[in-house]
């Protein structure tokens, strides 16, 4: 009375579908590209590029350029009152 149990096979097939995105900040890429996917299974749309006018180019460098001073005066600034602190009132 010897039976023997039939294993059950899985029809299971990989699609190659990413079911949760496991990559993780900082670490390095995996070596098999694979299609990108949201968390609900739909690839992700390609974003529409923006086209900028030679103006609005422009604006956006000197506006960035302008923050940049603006944090750099602000840096060198406190760093001169502190040394003026320091020779003045610190070190007499």
């Amino acid at each position: 009375m010897n039976k023997k149990k039939k294993r059950q096979t899985d029809d299971f097939v990989d699609d190659g579908r990413v079911i949760a995105n496991m990559n993780i900040d900082g670490m390095p890429r995996t070596i098999v590209k694979r299609k990108a996917f949201d968390e609900f299974g739909k690839t992700k749309e390609k974003k529409d590029s923006i086209k900028l006018t030679r103006k609005e180019q422009w604006n956006l460098f000197f506006g960035t350029v302008a923050s940049h001073v603006v944090i750099a005066v602000a840096l060198f600034g406190s760093l001169a009152l502190f040394i003026l602190f320091c020779t003045k009132v610190w070190f007499k």
